[in-house]
């Protein structure tokens, strides 16, 4: 079989989610432990961790891992990682856990028990200086900033003995997959070199032609999909997911895509999050990462291929997964397809440029999409979503 490239920090995949016997006996522990609900962000990093995909990280950061992530992008230990990984609560219920005790770790949506945590450590952080190290801003209007800044006061640190997926793989059934799955499937394929396309959109024809491009020089692609929470206005998952599909069935060769999904929330992060999505889907299997315009950004936050030039600023060594570097794309009206900027030499007027807020207003307002913006299959999905969330309101 092929050798994949190996996990983050060279060693074997940690998931630290329990199984069988182990699992169930921590689940009845956990009933007898002062509880602690967790948010939506933390939630979705709670089951990375739990599936191996933040491997290998044993927990949530403690205040000098913190610290080395925001200022240095590494651990206090000198594992690469761009974006803190951290568990908050408020004072008051901090101030009723001693450390060295063990809490239960609430999901935000069905307050079921997510995990057990060992509370090691509890700290507090200066928000503002982990908004402006992690997103070049403390503008409050940022959708990152505003999760952090609204975050509690203080951090729970310490290992964890998780117990649940979430309901990811309940909801998402084949779509959720774990790094040891996808690695399994890629194996399977005969696979080696896997790019990764990350997407919290439909994929437009933008979006297949960098997977294209990618499936020119690899073994195949692993698209991607982010399945936790984004911003009001974005396209729900199982909505995009579906489209997705559809495009992968109809417009791809067979056995060229892996279609997952991974249980996230956005942060919007731009450059940073970019380097966080490499580390992860290096855990996944993959030895590329797609990047094209733009990558993770919200608003006039980040420059448009500020996520490209951040590969170009870290160490060498930090990373064994590599950038794919894509430069815009668009329909050429004159080159008579899809092309990008530096393979098409024609004038803009020439050229069909929509992003994805652009998309989003014109099916909201049931306007016209061209034809070489999108393909009709994607847009009959979306149109109905639009339909049905419009005949709700």
């Amino acid at each position: 079989m092929p050798d994949l490239i190996p996990p983050h920090g060279g060693v074997p995949l940690r998931p630290l989610m329990l199984t069988d016997t182990a699992q169930l006996a921590e689940r009845a522990r956990a009933q007898q432990l002062r509880r602690v609900c967790i948010s939506s962000r933390e939630k979705g990093d709670l089951i990375m961790l739990g599936i191996g995909g933040f491997s290998p990280l044993d927990g949530f950061m403690g205040q000098a891992d913190w610290q080395a992530v925001c200022d240095h992008m590494h651990t206090a230990q000198g594992l690469f990682w761009p974006i803190p990984i951290t568990l908050s609560t408020d004072a008051a219920t901090a101030d009723s856990i001693e450390t060295g005790s063990d809490v239960a770790l609430i999901d935000p949506d069905d307050e079921s028990v997510l995990a057990t945590l060992h509370v090691s450590e509890k700290y507090r952080i200066d928000k503002a200086h982990e908004c402006q190290q992690v997103f070049k801003t403390t503008d409050a209007e940022h959708p990152g900033v505003r999760m952090v800044m609204e975050q509690g006061d203080v951090n729970l640190a310490g290992a964890l003995r998780v117990l649940s997926d979430g309901g990811f793989k309940a909801r998402y059934r084949a779509l959720f997959m774990t790094p040891a799955e996808t690695r399994a499937e890629f194996q399977r394929l005969g696979w080696q070199r896997v790019a990764a396309f990350q997407t919290r959109n439909p994929m437009h024809r933008s979006h297949e032609y960098l997977a294209k491009v990618a499936i020119e020089i690899c073994d195949g692609v692993l698209v991607h999909s982010l399945l936790g929470n984004l911003k009001p206005g974005d396209i729900p998952a199982d909505v995009r997911t579906r489209a997705i599909g559809e495009l992968i069935q109809k417009y791809f060769a067979p056995h060229t895509v892996v279609q997952a999904g991974y249980p996230l929330d956005m942060r919007y992060a731009g450059p940073r999050e970019a380097l966080l999505h490499a580390v992860f889907r290096q855990n996944y299997g993959c030895a590329y990462q797609i990047l094209g315009r733009d990558h993770a950004g919200v608003g006039s936050y980040y420059g448009p291929f500020d996520a490209h030039r951040i590969f170009d600023e870290i160490a060498p060594d930090a990373l064994q997964i590599q950038p794919m570097k894509i430069d815009w794309t668009f329909w050429c009206f004159r080159c008579g397809g899809m092309a990008s900027a530096r393979t098409c030499p024609h004038e803009a007027a020439d050229r069909l440029q929509v992003s994805g807020t652009q998309l989003r207003k014109s099916l909201e307002q049931n306007g016209a999409v061209p034809p070489e913006f999108s393909r009709p299959e994607v847009l009959q999905i979306l149109r109905e979503h639009y339909a049905s969330t419009a005949a709700k309101s």
